[in-house]
């Protein structure tokens, strides 16, 4: 008993994987995709390993079917209940996703065949889980193969979804047409034959003579969107002839209305007067054998292929909505690509293996598809982070976000998310969006409806605290660069502000950044004119250092190590006894009393032109002492390509605050006060300031 249960989902398995590859194979797929449809099942299973399967499938099959299983994990959302019809946006954003997170757009094939196979053997499945996959069906899977022209899935996936979802009218419409799906074909096969026959006579080359019946689902929908009786319907089957040019559009027409009666005001001359979206082609409606009604569509090739790919897109017509242009496009890109391949079209394939990569890259180069826990599919342009997911969601959300899990683990909120992301946003009670997501370098919003979401926020607040804020921001920045020479006028001047509370009031409102204060002092900040006692005609000549000096040429130079200046903050040069001119910050204590004790040695010096030069200073961090709190920090710092020279740490055992000092090069103001920003921002850390 326990080998024969060990054995049904092996057999379940072996059933389905034959039943896929069956599928696929008859949709003229190449042999890698119905080896990889075959495989799939087992994989999935856990029935064959990885090494075996490449033995025996070959890595591209074995890589398809890993593929699959994975795109198996996006589906319905969880709280989607049956007879509960999902909105039309978030079915399209469902429908985008999966076209997305696929690196081969060929294995939608399998998806859409999984789905097949599925509604084929759910008929004595429980009916809550019927009613489920024909509802995803309905309103997912059947419109995608609609949209990438494959009609063969489309049908039946429509038709037995309907089937289980409104049983009573599919049973009175296929009812009503007498007959079996597989003698309305034979009817079709009949009325193709026939009109070979006759064109050929008349001397008229064809194109294609293709049809088939029109089945059950597309009957009903027409009957609703038109309300007509079944008997007012003239399209139950359906021809449509391609010829090679107009002329031969209308000499058809004429031999098809000599073959048969016409129903008289079925006729519709498209050709002579294009629809809106320049559909062209010519419809009739005639008495076919054994009395029955019979459509017969006219057109060119040309004509066809606009219909199909153009602006008269099916599947746009059908579906009664319009799509952007650029998504169309990628739809038409997809057509082409599951179109079965030619010789040709395989050895290219071969000849650049990238190809199918370069076309998913550039298809949705330009969005992100993400779940929330629910299971909804959230639309995010490219880039987007979590705290972007969670404004998307609901601007309470956002302003209530205070961390984000994304597939089950604690992320940072400004980190990029994925194709196929689960993101879990974790919130507090109050509202408190944080001014440091409105800093474009720190990357918490890529959207600018976002931030602005923010910015009004902090606006909305109370002014007198937004001005008690702003001045803490100041002086946050003013202390964490450790800047004395940059006055509050300056930065007046350089914002146009007319005053200190004009300026704090910015701040505090989100109109300015900590970024845009940073920039400000880098550009405001200039050498203090500090006196020299050597009477020399002054020369000025670059360093080592990078540094200019007045008035001594070539001298060796070396930055002091008790303050550690950047540029542009304002510098003087001291002449040592043997090690050159030491360069210090213009306010830096050592230089004051080295200037006042010896002011015949002190130097006027300024910055050289070398900007591609960093320069090293000392960074404190104080922070409650945790497990990976070094590896933060530094994976902070290597994000953002700053050199660490050194780090040292002492931690209080009796309060657990670590003090840190860490030694690193930045090219200026600008990025010092971006990373310390970034650093301040990790959990546990109390402050990061540049050392004084």
């Amino acid at each position: 008993m326990r080998l024969a249960a060990q054995d049904e989902p092996r057999r379940r398995a072996a059933e389905r994987a034959t039943a896929l590859a069956r599928i696929v194979e008859e949709l003229k797929a190449d042999d890698d995709i119905v080896l990889g449809a075959l495989l799939y099942p087992l994989l999935e299973s856990s029935l064959i390993p990885e090494p075996q399967a490449i033995l025996e499938f070959g890595e591209p099959a074995t890589r398809i079917a890993q593929e699959i299983v994975r795109l198996g994990h996006f589906g319905t959302p969880v709280h989607w209940q049956p007879g509960q019809a999902l909105p039309g946006a978030q079915a399209e954003a469902l429908r985008k996703m999966l076209l997305a997170v696929v690196t081969d757009a060929r294995l939608i094939l399998i998806r859409l065949a999984d789905q097949l196979h599925r509604l084929r053997s759910c008929k004595d499945a429980p009916e809550a889980e019927r009613q489920r996959i024909a509802l995803e069906t309905r309103e997912i899977y059947a419109p995608l193969a609609n949209r990438l022209g494959i009609w063969q899935l489309k049908w039946e996936l429509e038709d037995l979804s309907f089937r289980y979802l409104e049983p009573d009218t599919y049973k009175r419409i296929a009812g009503w047409l007498a007959a079996k799906r597989t003698d309305r074909e034979h009817y079709i096969d009949e009325v193709i034959g026939e009109l070979q026959g006759a064109l050929g006579d008349a001397g008229i080359r064809t194109i294609e003579i293709a049809g088939r019946p029109k089945h059950i689902y597309s009957i009903w929908r027409k009957m609703q969107r038109k309300n007509l009786s079944f008997e007012e319907l003239y399209d139950l089957r359906a021809v449509r002839i391609l010829v090679e040019s107009v002329a031969d559009c209308y000499a058809a027409l004429g031999i098809v209305h000599s073959l048969r009666p016409y129903i008289r005001g079925e006729f519709d001359d498209y050709i002579a007067t294009p629809k809106e979206n320049q559909y062209r082609s010519l419809h009739t409606a005639v008495i076919g054998p054994g009395t029955l009604p019979l459509e017969v569509q006219i057109r060119t090739l040309e004509m066809h292929e606009h219909a199909e790919l153009g602006l008269a897109a099916h599947w746009r017509y059908k579906e009664g909505g319009r799509a952007h242009p650029a998504y169309e496009q990628k739809i038409n890109w997809l057509r082409q690509l599951l179109e079965p391949p030619t010789a040709d079209a395989a050895r290219q394939r071969q000849n650049e293996p990238d190809l199918l990569e370069q076309m998913r890259a550039e298809i949705f180069e330009d969005r992100v598809y993400a779940l929330s826990p629910r299971g909804e599919v959230i639309d995010l342009p490219r880039g987007a982070t979590p705290l972007d997911f969670a404004y998307h969601v609901h601007t309470d959300l956002g302003h209530r976000c205070r961390g984000a899990k994304v597939n089950g683990r604690m992320v940072p909120l400004n980190q990029p998310l994925v194709n196929g992301d689960q993101v879990e946003i974790v919130t507090g009670k109050q509202l408190n969006p944080s001014r440091d997501w409105l800093v474009p370098s720190l990357g918490y919003l890529v959207s600018q409806r976002n931030r602005a979401k923010v910015r009004a926020w902090f606006r909305k607040q109370d002014e007198a605290q937004n001005l008690v804020q702003g001045r803490q921001l100041l002086e946050r920045e003013l202390q964490r660069l450790a800047i004395h020479s940059v006055t509050v006028e300056d930065l007046l001047a350089e914002f146009n502000l007319a005053d200190s509370n004009a300026l704090y009031l910015a701040l505090g409102e989100g109109e300015l950044t900590v970024a845009q204060i940073a920039g400000a002092m880098q550009r405001r900040a200039k050498p203090q004119d500090l006196p020299s006692a050597v009477a020399r005609k002054p020369v000025r000549e670059v360093g080592k250092t990078g540094i200019t000096v007045d008035g001594v040429g070539d001298l060796l130079s070396h930055f002091a190590r008790c303050c550690r200046p950047v540029p542009p903050e304002p510098i003087t040069g001291f002449i040592t006894l043997g090690r050159g001119v030491s360069i210090h910050r213009g306010q830096c204590p050592n230089a004051l009393r080295l200037g006042i004790a010896h002011p015949e040695r002190v130097i006027a010096v300024d910055w050289g032109q070398d900007t591609g030069q960093t320069f090293a200073i000392d960074v404190n961090v104080r922070a409650y002492d945790r497990r990976g709190l070094v590896r933060d920090i530094s994976a902070v710092l290597a994000d953002a390509r700053i050199n660490i020279h050194s780090m040292s740490t002492q931690t209080n055992e009796q309060d657990g605050i670590a003090d840190m000092t860490i030694r690193i090069s930045v090219h200026g103001l600008t990025e010092l006060s971006r990373a310390l920003a970034r650093i301040q921002g990790l959990p546990n850390v109390i402050s990061a300031r540049r050392k004084a």
